[in-house]
């Protein structure tokens, strides 16, 4: 039984014939099939670039069929081009399966293809936690996917492994210097290092270390525990790990406008604070240019295609909800003056990606969309609607094969509640309805009905089955929203104090009443506020994704609630402040029902099997 619905038997026949971009049957086939299928036909990275104007100079190959981007000389050389058209792609809130963002943002492009657009995308790259856990690669699926899709999935050109190592590195610094501080007399800590004592707080350890799986038992450890060699084993203290796409450096690299100015932010970040207060950042330990260093290779874009042949950057990492979870600037200003539409991602519902799209990655990049796209599925609103919250790795309940418009109505007033985030920003929105099989012509007809009073566009899309085909009226309501002008407006001025931004956040996008904060959150939010070297630091909230309020368990849209803030972060080579929200962990956990379980190798072909 199919995903989406059945595409026309034209249709068919075009997704199937088409020179170059045969696929196999995804109704029949395993994603992981359909892409290792289309990995037989697929274009060398030469080709893919020469299609896009890179001059030879500009690609950076990895292999046959990945690259690099030197942004440098692209930019250099195409400075004074106009950019093309700027299209995000969100969602609604989705539930803990995911609503198919990704495949959406991969079949648009493909859609756009077949209407003969110059065309790219931007997306993140996929972290080894969900890979490894519940929600798969990343890449899309069905017939709207990313190849070569075991490569992408699995450490691709190392990006992830950079800032993991970058970040351990700044601890390892940290940890260091804590121990010769502690064994050593001032005198002869500055016979040996040449340093000066930087009396760190061991209560105020801003970083932790970090690792790309989900892991909850490393949430809090103790680290530095005297073994055989005494106080020469390091220095005891509460440490944690976070999962490595929720780093600050992988913040940076989404955020910086090129290897220079990652360098000074990377200069920037505080690790801890001393004794007295005042912030210890890298530039302090001596480690910045070492960290920087194993950047260097990361700070450029990567380079694959979709399996019809369309461009595909992929650039900095996801999390949304714990990071600020966009593909980079450097891949959207490369992409934007080599393509006419450039459809880039952001994590999670409005109510987070694209709050942070808006008011952080905009800010820093100067550009501006010309269209955002709204995913949304039956499935998500028949659970906003009062259908059972579905579960990773358990079966569907039979509530969502069933026909009840009543609740999908009722759950449209969460699509409804994202449109309107869309619209605050001056943006036109376009609804996607991502297509699945047990979708009705009457629960389809009572969405855009609803849609279309809101004033938003409102397109079906079976690009999971029909690739690019299936896509068509999604691309033809894109570029006829990307025609309106934009009136984008930041939500808030970085004039408004941060105490005063995040009340704006919570009640403007996320419907609360107000805001609470814990005893430590606004003891640092009142330092932070009286402190000038914050003034210019930008928000980036951290809350769960499933749910417009601060409780995941709450769908729909929410009333009388009020946003809690247990804490409040400081990441100052990014340049935010991060308070976070509710009950969520920068480390997420492992399931019970893990996707590593159903991935292995052919040992006889070597290719990676189980991968979705």
């Amino acid at each position: 039984m199919s995903r989406s619905d059945r595409c026309s038997l034209r249709e068919r026949k075009v997704v199937l014939e088409e020179a170059g971009i045969k696929t196999l049957d995804p109704t029949k086939y395993p994603d992981g099939d359909i892409a290792m299928d289309a990995e037989k036909r697929m274009k060398t990275v030469y080709e893919l670039a020469d299609q896009m104007g890179l001059e030879s100079r500009e690609l950076l190959p990895y292999g046959h069929y990945m690259g690099k981007i030197d942004a440098a000389p692209v930019l250099n050389r195409l400075g004074k081009k106009p950019d093309g058209k700027y299209i995000d792609v969100t969602a609604i809130t989705p539930t803990p399966l995911g609503e198919g963002k990704s495949t959406t943002t991969i079949g648009l492009v493909q859609g756009l293809g077949r209407r003969g657009k110059r065309c790219s995308a931007a997306i993140r790259q996929p972290s080894g936690g969900p890979t490894m856990g519940i929600k798969g690669s990343a890449a899309g699926g069905g017939r709207s996917q990313c190849i070569p899709l075991s490569q992408y999935s699995l450490g691709f050109t190392g990006d992830i492994n950079a800032v993991q190592n970058a970040h351990n590195l700044a601890m390892v610094a940290l940890t260091a210097r804590m121990q010769h501080e502690r064994n050593y007399s001032d005198e002869k800590l500055l016979a040996m290092s040449g340093m000066d004592r930087l009396n760190i707080d061991p209560t105020r350890v801003e970083m932790g270390w970090t690792m790309d799986y989900c892991c909850q038992a490393l949430r809090n450890i103790i680290i530095g525990i005297d073994g055989g060699n005494g106080s020469r084993d390091g220095y005891m203290m509460r440490s944690r790990f976070d999962i490595t796409v929720s780093s600050e450096v992988m913040a940076i690299l989404a955020i910086a406008a090129d290897l220079a100015d990652l360098r000074a932010r990377i200069g920037r970040i505080i690790v801890a604070f001393d004794k007295f207060g005042n912030p210890v950042t890298t530039s302090d330990l001596e480690v910045a240019g070492a960290m920087t260093a194993w950047l260097v290779e990361a700070v450029k874009p990567n380079l694959i295609q979709t399996l019809e042949g369309q461009p595909v950057l992929v650039h900095a990492g996801p999390f949304a909800n714990i990071a600020i979870g966009q593909s980079s600037i450097i891949a959207d200003r490369v992409a934007l003056k080599l393509s006419d539409y450039h459809v880039t991602e952001s994590g999670f519902g409005a109510d987070v990606g694209y709050e942070k799209f808006w008011n952080l990655k905009c800010h820093y990049s100067g550009l501006a969309p010309d269209a955002a796209v709204v995913v949304a599925t039956i499935r998500a609103l028949k659970c906003h609607g009062g259908a059972p919250v579905p579960r990773p790795g358990k079966k569907l309940p039979d509530e969502y094969t069933r026909e009840n418009v009543e609740w999908v109505e009722k759950g449209c007033a969460n699509l409804l509640h994202h449109i309107g985030v869309v619209k605050k920003s001056g943006v036109s929105p376009v609804v996607c309805i991502n297509a699945f099989v047990s979708d009705t012509k009457d629960e389809i007809r009572k969405v855009k009905e609803l849609c279309e009073a809101a004033g938003a566009r409102v397109a079906l899309s079976r690009h999971w089955e029909c690739g690019g085909e299936g896509a068509l009226e999604l691309a033809d309501a894109v570029t006829d929203a990307c025609e309106e002008k934009s009136r984008f407006t930041p939500l808030y001025s970085w004039d408004m104090s941060m105490r005063k931004r995040i009340e704006t956040v919570a009640r403007e996008i996320y419907g609360a009443d107000g805001v609470d904060y814990s005893f430590e959150a606004s003891s640092r939010l009142k330092q932070i506020e009286n402190d000038p070297a914050f003034a210019d630091f930008g928000l980036c909230m951290v809350k769960t994704h499933l749910s417009l309020s601060d409780n995941p368990s709450l769908k729909g849209v929410p009333k009388g609630w009020r946003l809690k803030v247990g804490d409040v972060l400081t990441y100052g080579g990014a340049g935010f402040i991060v308070p976070v929200a509710g009950s969520i962990s920068l480390m997420p956990g492992t399931g019970s029902n893990p996707s590593y379980r159903r991935i292995d190798v052919d040992t006889a072909t070597g290719r990676v099997k189980g991968l979705f």
